[in-house]
């Protein structure tokens, strides 16, 4: 017994970190965005390196159209963290995207990363839903909570909305899972756009949270996915919606709830483990937690 709880020691320690006992790789792609990238990129670097398990290089793309010199090497990195909403990446790079992340990648998608490449068939797949970018019903169905569970809502109609900015109750769907584990069933999330009538091919995605956009704040009335996670292939995707900027403003990624589900996020994206506790400041269903 004693050499089986040694050999799943060392197994979860290599998930963890590198041959060499070093931090994992990480990289954020930025560079273009509807939102303020230079104000986000900064905090999701530290939050992800105040883990201990990551050290991150950031990505930043050309401005404009002409993105043919835009060509990481992905498989240099454990996994990807996309802040990036803007033009279409070259054809050779999306290939090699796609095959990293297919091959046992690592990808993450935080919030308007899920307005990107409504054309790009692969990456739609690998986030699971998205909104705008003139996503309607020809891009995949509607999520709706149905008798406890997330079904396809085959109508018409634009992908993606918000209401006005609020702070709002997330609801766990998928306690079990290791990003999950450990988490209330409901906390409070700091004031963020509530993304709704996201829509995609939403194909080997489990939803994780969601929050009721209430008709009130201009919502769909629905239950809307939030936090989910995708597989594509060999490789693990985080999809969270969370995270919304005001220029410098980043409150919504001060929330506790979004730094523990990012950092958690990454890491099962990374390994498919989750080796972090959660921590005490964690909000609860009555009150928001801030990190200043």
């Amino acid at each position: 017994m004693k050499l089986l709880g040694s050999f799943f020691s060392l197994l979860l320690i290599s998930t963890v970190f590198a041959a060499d006992g070093a931090p994992m790789k990480a990289l954020i792609i930025d560079g273009q965005n509807n939102h303020d990238y230079k104000a986000t990129t900064p905090h999701l670097k530290k939050i992800i390196e105040e883990t201990g398990l990551f050290t991150v290089d950031i990505a930043t793309t050309p401005k404009g159209k002409d993105l043919s010199s835009f060509k990481p090497n992905f498989s240099d990195y454990k996994v990807i963290v996309s802040n990036y909403n803007g033009e279409p990446w070259r054809k050779e790079t999306e290939v090699a995207f796609e095959k990293y992340v297919r091959e046992g990648g690592g990808f993450v998608s935080v919030h308007a990363a899920d307005n990107a490449f409504p054309e790009w068939r692969a990456y739609n797949e690998m986030i699971g839903v998205g909104g705008w970018g003139g996503r309607n019903e020809h891009s995949g169905p509607y999520l709706r909570l149905q008798n406890g569970h997330f079904e396809h809502l085959s109508a018409s109609g634009p992908g993606g909305g918000h209401g006005k900015q609020h702070a709002f109750m997330m609801e766990t769907r998928a306690p079990e899972h290791p990003i999950m584990a450990g988490l209330p069933p409901k906390w409070m999330h700091a004031k963020d756009e509530l993304y709704g009538w996201l829509r995609g091919p939403a194909e080997n995605m489990t939803v994780l949270a969601s929050a009721l956009a209430a008709k009130e704040q201009g919502g769909s009335g629905e239950q809307e996915p939030l936090l989910m996670t995708i597989t594509y292939g060999k490789g693990r995707v985080f999809h969270t919606a969370l995270g919304h900027n005001n220029g410098p403003d980043i409150t919504a990624q001060k929330c506790v709830g979004f730094i523990t589900t990012l950092q958690r996020g990454v890491e099962w994206a990374a390994t498919g483990n989750v080796t972090q506790k959660v921590p005490p400041d964690f909000p609860t269903a009555e009150k928001v937690s801030l990190r200043e």
